[in-house]
């Protein structure tokens, strides 16, 4: 098998795995149980939490535990929105959001919130002027993603906060952080919402993170029987198998992106001799995720037909597969191009020899497919 889909989900660690069944098996009292059990939980918990606390260099009132990057997202947009309603209605996010982002738009609009697009340049990246003729004293949250999910375009957002700040001090500002955890270094700091998912670092699946800056007042979106914004018995087994997901993919990870960058490269430049296929990248987009379109195939019948071959790549995201591609078309203005794309996402774990196995297959396929075409 050659997986090239991790910006999708990633497959989970062995020692993942391990830990989570050992918790699961020794640690089974609920950590607010007062009895020993509890508190033999409740040890472990605290110790988990600290760790994902240091390696962000953040506080645990800042950490907040739920159950992926989506929860998050809509814990920060609509808490955000709940809490600061009266002072505004305006909300700025980018055109390269993942589509959990869009969807939450849609249902503020509902509930009398502007949402404002910000444009960005031809390669991506946020267009600080036009951010700043977005910003008014009416706008309460601006939500940029730190890595889009389907070219890999990273954005910097420590210049897009002082900018913020600059405009109007009382925005507060979000990033969905998914496709960067791992990736990419990340300061929590730089921004005063972050949200992030397990899976996509190796990790078990229904378990992320909602970092809030101590100064950020959201309102909850869920109640229970304590004040937390986010209630309920906390998944201990998850909690500590994301404190160790986090504690291996933020290792050496520019040896990591190194190895990714030199597979990328292969492909792309294996990709050249075809006229008709286009690789969809900017000199901001991180070698992890490699967009291309096939320009005359349907992406959809490649993708089964690399199936065929244990290969598996995607069209786009995972949440939006089968449709146009938005950033494609965003970045392009080609329907046809967007309507066409492939991501191949890469992994330290991605071998050279899985490479050339998908490169093999690819060729056999792609000239069939164009022979019928």
């Amino acid at each position: 098998m050659v997986y090239l889909d991790y910006s999708a989900t990633t497959p989970v660690l062995p020692e993942i795995l391990d830990s989570y069944n050992k918790v699961t098996k020794d640690y089974f009292g609920n950590p607010n149980s007062l009895h020993s059990l509890g508190t033999k939980s409740k040890e472990l918990l605290n110790e988990a939490l600290k760790q994902i606390c240091d390696i962000f260099k953040i506080n645990n009132k800042e950490l907040i535990i739920t159950s992926g990057a989506t929860e998050s997202n809509n814990m920060a947009l609509i808490g955000t929105a709940l809490s600061c309603g009266k002072k505004g209605s305006r909300i700025i996010v980018s055109k390269l959001e993942h589509e959990s982002i869009y969807g939450i738009c849609k249902y503020l609009e509902k509930n009398d919130f502007i949402i404002d697009y910000v444009n960005n340049d031809s390669d991506g990246v946020i267009d600080f002027e036009d951010l700043k003729k977005l910003i008014t004293k009416d706008t309460i949250l601006v939500s940029i993603c730190a890595v889009n999910s389907e070219l890999g375009i990273r954005q910097p957002l420590k210049t897009i906060k002082q900018i913020i700040n600059k405009e109007n001090p009382n925005i507060i500002f979000h990033s969905d952080m998914t496709q960067a955890i791992g990736k990419v270094p990340v300061i929590l700091n730089d921004v005063d919402l972050a949200s992030f998912s397990a899976h996509k670092i190796y990790g078990a699946k229904g378990v992320g993170v909602l970092y809030k800056k101590n100064s950020v007042n959201i309102k909850p979106i869920m109640y229970g029987s304590s004040d937390n914004l986010r209630p309920g018995t906390p998944p201990l087994p998850l909690i500590v198998t994301l404190s160790k997901a986090l504690r291996i993919a933020t290792s050496d990870l520019s040896k990591k992106e190194a190895k990714i960058a030199k597979l990328n490269e292969k492909i792309s430049l294996s990709l050249k001799k075809y006229p008709k296929i286009l690789i969809n990248k900017t000199k901001y987009s991180i070698p992890h995720i490699l967009n291309i379109s096939l320009m005359d195939i349907k992406p959809e019948t490649f993708i089964h037909a690399l199936e065929k071959h244990q290969i598996y790549v995607s069209s786009n995201t995972a949440c939006s597969s089968g449709k146009i591609s938005a950033a494609v078309l965003n970045i392009y203005k080609d329907k046809t191009r967007a309507l066409t794309t492939l991501r191949i996402s890469l992994s330290h774990l991605t071998s050279n020899e899985e490479i050339s196995v998908f490169l093999n297959a690819f060729d056999g396929i792609y000239d069939k497919l164009n022979k019928l075409n």
